[in-house]
């Protein structure tokens, strides 16, 4: 497992990262928005051209998203899909999952209520 916390405002976005099942699953905590996109981003992203091809995001700690974090999203979902694999969304509270339905997001990227629900998807 590992954590990856902002510099600058550590309180505001938290990510941990673990595999359960070959799944990697990335729960995030707190606000994603413009001033965090780059470590979200880092995140469910590849590194070093790796991608892990199955990845579960638990936004269940979530509590707020705009703009930013809709693009990172599309981007890990492209990268994912690109190498055979896929992204999945578990957990949003109403109001990201709102944001997520309102521009389209949840037609490309599977939105599930629970995270086991998500691993089963």
């Amino acid at each position: 497992m590992s954590d990856v916390d902002t510099a600058d405002r550590p309180e505001r976005l938290s990510i941990k990262e673990r595999e359960v099942d070959g799944v990697r699953v990335v729960s995030v905590r707190g606000e994603i928005d413009n001033d965090v996109k780059g470590v979200l981003s880092a995140a469910l992203l590849p590194k070093d051209g790796a991608v892990a091809p199955r990845m579960v995001v638990d936004l269940s700690g979530v509590s707020f998203m705009d703009s930013s974090g809709i693009n990172v999203f599309v981007a890990a979902h492209q990268a994912h899909t690109g190498t055979e694999g896929w992204v999945r969304i578990a957990g949003a509270q109403d109001s990201v999952l709102r944001l997520l339905e309102l521009v389209g997001v949840d037609a490309i990227i599977t939105c599930r209520p629970t995270l086991e629900q998500a691993l089963r998807a």
